[in-house]
């Protein structure tokens, strides 16, 4: 079985906790800017931060030796993982986070990020030998 060094893990790891801070920072924390909430730039920055998360988790297996299709069941397994975390997220604002809410479009928002970092991550980080 290989292994990948668990430094090249590390960018993911450290926008895990990025976006753990920044999505249950208190309500009043958040700045709102009117002309933005018109074009739902909120769920675009949900979406963005969950992409991120799938793209810098599997970084890692793109730089390695795995098969495409290792790779893609990585790919596949972390996207999941994504996707749960994001509703993992939205349960944390409603019971822990101040002046946050649970908010089912949000998580959405952090699946649609989900799904085209994985289609990203499938068509651009998979071996050309095919």
């Amino acid at each position: 079985m290989q292994k990948i060094p668990f430094k090249k893990f590390l960018p993911g790891i450290v926008f895990f906790f990025v976006v753990l801070v920044l999505t249950c920072m208190p309500g009043k924390d958040v700045p709102e800017i009117g002309w933005l909430d018109g074009i739902y730039f909120d769920k675009w920055v949900h979406a963005g931060m969950f992409g991120g998360l799938t793209v810098l988790f599997s970084w890692p297996f793109y730089k390695s030796n795995f098969s495409a299709r290792e790779r893609l069941h990585y790919f596949i397994k972390i996207a999941i993982a994504t996707s749960i975390w994001g509703l993992t997220i939205e349960f944390i604002q409603k019971f822990y986070a101040v002046n946050r809410d649970f908010d089912i479009l949000d998580w959405a928002a952090d699946s649609f990020g989900v799904l085209l970092a994985f289609w990203f991550c499938k068509f651009f980080f998979m071996p050309t030998d095919r």
